[in-house]
């Protein structure tokens, strides 16, 4: 069922996103009066679920939900309509417009995705405001998700974080971008009551990547007490309680829920001893772990032990922050494509599979529209690489008719396009292996 509520999440998603970026085509076009033949959500090879005619444009669901398509008349795209483009060019049709017309036309489906990126942005922030941990809040130290980060010249659990290169990060989800992403490499952190400078490996950015974990490099850490208990799991036929503080397992005392939930992930289908605190009793109990590594325990929110901040804003404030939060979001994506060229970086590349792993496995419309956001200017950034079969690829060469006054001949443009499209295939096709071989 979780995986059914992640994969509607990203259905809806990228439905939104597409019928907007097509719309950013389609409305330019009809006004510099150009003929759009189609308009799909989802690709429709060999049939379609739904399909009508409406005036000039057929409006279609297709069933292989890979994205979407506006075919305009007259212009050399995904269709490769070779028999359109032998006959002379008609008025409507998209060759016939001047070169800025085209090129507006071209823009219009990234400027709608950045448009609606920084939009909901704006609104997430004036509906729910900004929650987050100031790192100096993180009291009870960091858990390091990342065994590339453990050590004791690197981080221990526990660890509270002073300083990234001198500077205090407003969050520890900050501090691990300025690691990956920044090159950071130098922390100051408070270990045991003293203070102590850690330097990271140059490469550490690759070993993160080359781990395969995809959580944050560290989180807060937190007691584990039990909030509900569910019914049927080892805790249940157990007796554990809501309110019950556990406080350790088996040989391993540690209050944590990290640690624990840890530690039973690794004793998968076994029985282990929970020490747990009840009513200021101490009691060991004999619990069942299943075969996924859990006992059934809900733990207490993070924000009954830590003092989360939550930042309000009036629409005009949210206008702004949002549009602050939607650059940041796009800047720190671009610095980390430079990532993707190393050999570590190459094996993280997901696919659908991994961009609906993102989404949570409950429906939260607030992560949801964070989300949606995000991939809308990931999106609009990525369709504007100078590639051919992306928009960013039209555009190159429009702009290059428009410098030099003429167009590339028709022919150039279909191999030109041709080509584009088996690098995006082969890309995808790569990038979804890459989800299915992390699965095994």
């Amino acid at each position: 069922m979780e995986y059914l509520v992640q994969a509607g999440q990203l259905i809806l998603s990228l439905s939104i996103l597409i019928v907007l970026h097509e719309f950013g085509h389609f409305i330019p076009a009809r006004i510099f009066k150009t003929r759009v033949e189609k308009f799909y959500l989802f690709f429709n090879p060999w049939f379609s679920l739904f399909k009508v005619k409406k005036g000039e444009t057929e409006w279609g669901l297709g069933w292989l939900p890979l994205g979407g398509y506006v075919k305009i008349s007259g212009m050399i795209d995904e269709s490769m309509d070779k028999e359109q483009m032998s006959k002379p060019a008609e008025p409507w049709e998209f060759r016939s417009k001047p070169a800025w017309q085209r090129l507006i036309i071209m823009l219009g489906g990234v400027t709608v995705n950045f448009i609606l990126g920084y939009l909901i942005y704006i609104m997430v922030l004036f509906v729910w405001g900004k929650q987050y941990l100031p790192t100096e809040n993180a009291t009870y130290g960091m858990y390091i998700n990342n065994p590339a980060l453990l050590g004791e010249d690197k981080l221990l659990h526990g660890d509270i974080l002073v300083s990234v290169e001198g500077h205090q990060p407003k969050t520890l989800a900050d501090a691990g971008t300025m690691i990956i992403i920044d090159g950071a490499r130098k922390l100051e952190v408070i270990r045991n009551g003293s203070l102590k400078q850690v330097t990271l490996p140059g490469d550490i950015s690759d070993q993160l990547l080359e781990s395969g974990k995809k959580s944050l490099p560290f989180d807060p850490r937190v007691p584990f007490v039990a909030e509900s208990v569910k019914k049927g799991m080892g805790a249940d036929a157990a007796g554990i309680q809501k309110g019950d503080s556990i406080i350790g397992v088996d040989n391993e005392m540690n209050p944590f829920f990290q640690d624990i939930a840890n530690y039973l992930g690794e004793h998968k289908a076994s029985t282990v001893q929970l020490h747990i605190v009840r009513n200021d009793s101490s009691l060991t109990i004999p619990v069942e772990v299943n075969e996924d590594g859990f006992i059934g325990i809900q733990p207490v929110s993070p924000d009954k032990f830590l003092s989360y901040k939550t930042e309000k804003f009036t629409f005009l404030e949210s206008i702004p922050e949002g549009i602050s939060t939607g650059t940041e979001t796009l800047v720190n994506y671009v610095k980390s494509l430079a990532l993707v060229f190393s050999p570590a970086g190459a094996k993280q590349l997901g696919g659908f599979g991994s961009i609906g792993g993102m989404f949570p496995k409950s429906w939260d419309w607030q992560k949801f529209w964070l989300l949606t956001a995000f991939i809308s200017i990931i999106l609009a950034f990525m369709n504007l690489l100078p590639i051919p079969a992306l928009d960013g690829g039209h555009v190159m060469f429009l702009i290059y008719e428009m410098i030099r006054g003429k167009a590339p001949s028709q022919k150039f443009l279909e191999i030109a396009q041709t080509i584009g499209m088996v690098l995006l295939l082969g890309l995808l096709v790569y990038a979804n292996l890459n989800d299915i071989l992390k699965l095994f």
